[in-house]
């Protein structure tokens, strides 16, 4: 339903404090092959430089230049409460090449069957096949840290761990409005004082030809990279924004480049395939109510940004929706300018520092060159170096408007900061700690043996491990399995925690085949979930927001970029000395063999193609195919990935962003590319997970899903829901110590955050469920952390602790996941849920300091009196990210508990003596 803004008007604005740039950095999109960076510089080892992708070498260059900007080190940031947030779009370059070395075995061995079967001799083949290998293996690289390495967390973990920032770190993507979550979600942090600063970088790059094949298909660019349309290919790009509340920064002095006054997102919900909407009411909606929540009138906004795909039917509809959000206005009155929605991941930051940086030089950036005169009052464009005069009765004001293809929309407010200004004007409503609680009032989980939440309590409960060898169509045991030693090429277990992938959509989705076929494996897994979060609920209206953890480079489009990299490898095939032999046809034969072995390049690419490549796709399909008002975006926090989207989540609901939210995380962890890599740095168990146990080596890894539905407690309440737990608070931090080991410090104070929320005692919580991953160091330095916490007070019985892994493995993303739902459903149960796989106790952990206990059996959970019971959920990731969260049974069910124990006792006592 179209907003009425002059109906709206009426009613006084509520906008949150205003939010500073303080610190800008653009790196030259034409020369960021050109960049160097001096690895040394950031304390980063050779060998781990071997591993990192192009784009965290760029990102920690822009972070440098912003830091610098706002005039660090010499003006020292809040690094205890400084988060690094990035945004990125699509598979990194280490993530491509890592897929291709792996799979180039394989391919090796099909080289050499075909080569059989043209009628090469069985050694030349062989021979043929190994010279394959050997040239190829140079280029692609190779490390013992390449799984760390290729990682899209590692780059604000990087960023952190080089500045020695301890907030949160953390990637997010959402298509092209990867920028805008990003800064919205800084917002919802700075303006909730969970954080003083959030430093933000977004970036883009042709990491792969195949992006731009898979954009042709959808129809958004054409052979050769144009359209009629106008659209092209990928733009390049690399930036960073430092924020804080203004308050903050006048306090400290900053210089103010401007102020943003909000960042709203809308989502537009449709089936089938992605693409931009074209809802003209739905864009003028979004608009209304971001000026709105800005406080300011339509009528004193002087510029605007579109910072959209520039396609010709989704610029028609941003620009009939702006001509209604201005009519009435004077010609010439709104200066129109163009952002670049190509550059994906990178396109709203982009236009917000261009327009931050003309608010502050007062002129307006130069138009695009090429760029029309816009058709229609009251929009014109600026002349190049045109002085930005004040605005009509307010500070100079601006607005940045973007859109992706998943059905988002963006609109981000900017305004002048005129020095001697009071810094907390706008400072109501929303400023301020707001520890809300939220509900939990929907859960689902697919985990190894357990095909739903249900089935997931009745493994848990009966205490027998699901682990076990892997099928062999997900390892190839002959080219990857070579058990007892570290190598770069196999995977010295076969064990994992397998979850089929599914094969079919949902009964109640009507989804395409040719689209199901194009989908990531871990999209489907999450469809499936999402069919038993949302059984028999069609009630969810309002704002939502949708935030799955997991890997921000999809299965699916590693796989299509090895494809098109194995397809270009004929000519060097034909090539090899060791074919020479066979004659033309006989190599002509045995390149056929070798495309029909491979099924290589046998289709045409789909307009689905790019969806199932697309990280933030696994939320976007929840949002669309059940309908829901919701922004999609996919969150990366390494192992803790499924707490941060938590984490997201409950920030939005705080905040007033969002009125329902979906989270949780997945991922498929048992392929031959994680084993392997994972492998190489000596991280799996060389046997089973076995959390805590005197013999434990390291974890066994685990594919698998959960999503929870989630709405403020009293909202919850009032809606007559099923709670089955709350959300009290959410703990994060960076340790900015170490990208692999752990840190106790780090953890501790992942722990405080959280305690600093809630108005009860670590003393008071029952039960912890661990991280638990099963190596010695991890296993250690965990229990240490939580010592520092719940030793302290009157602790009414130790407290117990336990590790979802020993049953599912480490399913990395979806890890915290895993740990949330266990905690929810032995709650709910009122059952300590046990561990398995442990033999002997690893002496060295110290439980009896706290005091602690770890048991093998489901014990009952009493309830404590005068208090629900009390739980807390553990997640840490690669790159020192550590997240805490503590959840509680529902308050109503204690107190109806307590109301009942207490009838019973006056009758009791009003008895005959």
């Amino acid at each position: 339903m179209t907003s009425d803004w002059q109906a709206r008007r009426a009613t006084p604005a509520r906008p949150g404090e205003p939010l500073a740039i303080v610190g800008i950095a653009e790196l030259d999109p034409d020369g960021l092959d050109d960049v160097v960076v001096d690895v040394a510089r950031f304390g980063i080892p050779p060998m781990q430089a071997r591993s990192m992708n192009r784009m965290q070498l760029l990102m920690l260059e822009a972070a440098r230049r912003c830091l610098a900007d706002a005039g660090h080190p010499e003006r020292p940031l809040p690094a205890e409460r400084t988060d690094v947030v990035t945004g990125l779009c699509f598979a990194l370059d280490r993530q491509h090449a890592n897929a291709v070395r792996i799979e180039l075995p394989q391919y090796a061995r099909e080289l050499e069957r075909a080569a059989r079967a043209a009628g090469a001799a069985p050694d030349r083949a062989a021979r043929a096949a190994a010279e394959l290998r050997g040239q190829l293996a140079p280029r692609l690289g190779g490390s013992p840290h390449d799984r760390v390495g290729e990682m899209a967390s590692t780059i604000p973990a990087r960023i952190a761990a080089a500045f020695k920032l301890r907030g949160r770190t953390l990637a997010v993507e959402s298509a092209e409005a990867t920028s805008f979550v990003a800064l919205a979600h800084a917002a919802d942090q700075l303006r909730a004082r969970a954080s003083d600063a959030v430093l933000v970088l977004a970036g883009q790059r042709r990491e792969s030809p195949f992006v731009a094949e898979a954009l042709a298909a959808k129809g958004t660019s054409g052979p050769g990279g144009t359209e009629a349309d106008g659209t092209r290919d990928i733009t390049e790009g690399v930036g960073a924004v430092l924020l804080k509340r203004l308050s903050t920064a006048v306090r400290d002095g900053d210089r103010v480049y401007a102020t943003v006054l909000d960042c709203t997102l809308r989502h537009d919900p449709r089936p089938g395939c992605f693409r931009h909407s074209h809802s003209v009411a739905l864009r003028q909606d979004a608009a209304a109510d971001s000026l709105r929540a800005a406080g300011a009138d339509p009528d004193t906004v002087q510029y605007v940004a579109c910072a959209g795909s520039a396609i010709a039917r989704e610029a028609a509809a941003e620009h009939e929706a702006l001509a209604r959000l201005h009519a009435g206005r004077a010609p010439g009155a709104v200066v129109l300018g163009a952002g670049d929605g190509r550059a994906f991941a990178h396109a709203g930051l982009a236009s917000v520092s261009r327009v931050a940086r003309a608010l502050r030089e007062r002129r307006y950036p130069d138009p695009s060159p090429g760029a029309g005169e816009p058709e229609g009052a009251p929009f014109r464009r600026a002349r190049a170096g045109e002085e930005w005069g004040p605005g009509p009765g307010a500070p100079r004001r601006a607005v940045v408007h973007g859109a992706s293809l998943t059905g988002t929309f963006c609109h981000l407010v900017l305004e002048e900061h005129r020095r001697g200004a009071p810094a907390g004007a706008r400072a109501r409503s929303r400023s301020g700690p707001r520890a809300v609680p939220v509900a939990v009032v929907g859960l689902g989980g697919r985990f190894a043996g357990a095909p739903d939440a249900a089935a997931f309590w009745q493994v848990v409960d009966s205490g027998r491990t699901r682990l076990g060898p892997v099928p062999d169509d997900v390892l190839d045991r002959d080219l990857y399995h070579r058990p007892g030693a570290l190598s770069l090429t196999h995977s010295y277990t076969d064990q994992g925690g397998h979850v089929p992938v599914p094969d079919e959509p949902p009964d109640d989705l009507a989804v395409l085949p040719l689209r199901y076929a194009a989908m990531d494996g871990a999209q489907r897994l999450a469809l499936d979930v999402a069919a038993e979060l949302f059984a028999g609920r069609r009630d969810l209206s309002g704002r939502g927001v949708v935030a799955v953890g997991t890997t921000l480079g999809l299965t699916q489009e590693r796989r299509a970029h090895t494809d098109l990299v194995l397809e270009g490898l004929e000519d060097t095939v034909a090539a090899l000395p060791a074919l020479d032999g066979l004659s033309a046809l006989g190599k002509k034969k045995l390149l056929e063999r070798l495309r029909e072995r491979t099924a290589r390049g046998a289709a045409e690419p789909s307009p689905a193609l790019l969806d199932g490549c697309l990280a933030s796709g696994v939320a976007a399909l929840l949002a669309n195919e059940y309908g829901l008002g919701a922004v999609p975006l996919a969150v990366e926090a390494a192992c803790a990935s499924s707490l941060a989207a938590l984490d997201v989540a409950v920030g939005a609901l705080r905040s007033g962003a969002a009125d329902f939210a979906v989270a949780g995380g997945v991922e498929l962890a048992c392929t031959t590319r994680d084993m392997v890599l994972c492998s190489a740095l000596g991280l799996l168990s060389h046997s089973r997970n076995a959390p805590f146990d005197a013999a434990a080596d390291g974890f066994t890894p685990g594919d698998g899903c959960g999503l929870f539905l989630l709405k403020r407690y009293d909202d919850a309440r009032r809606d007559g829901d099923t709670v089955h737990g709350v959300i009290r608070a959410v703990g994060a931090s960076n340790d900015a110590k170490s990208l692999i080991a752990p840190d106790v410090a780090g953890q501790v104070r992942a722990m405080q955050r959280a305690f600093a929320q809630v108005d009860f005692e670590p003393c008071t919580v029952d039960y912890l469920e661990a991280h638990g991953t099963g190596t010695k160091v991890g296993d250690r330095v965990e229990i240490a952390a939580a010592a520092r916490l719940y030793a302290g007070g009157p602790r009414a019985g130790a407290l117990r602790i336990g590790s979802a892994k020993s049953f599912f493995g480490h399913t990395f993303a979806a890890a915290g996941s895993a740990g949330l739902l266990r905690t929810l459903l032995a709650l709910r149960a009122g059952t300590l849920p046990p561990n398995t796989l442990l033999r002997t106790l690893n002496p060295a952990l110290g439980l009896a300091a706290i005091p602690a206990e770890i048991a093998t059996r489901p014990e009952p959970w009493p309830r404590p009196p005068g208090r629900p019971r009390r739980a807390a959920v553990s997640s840490f990731g690669t790159g020192g990210i550590n997240y805490h969260v503590l959840v509680e049974e529902d308050p109503a069910h204690h107190t109806n508990h307590a109301h009942h124990e207490s009838r019973e006792n006056r009758e009791k006592g009003s008895g005959p003596r």
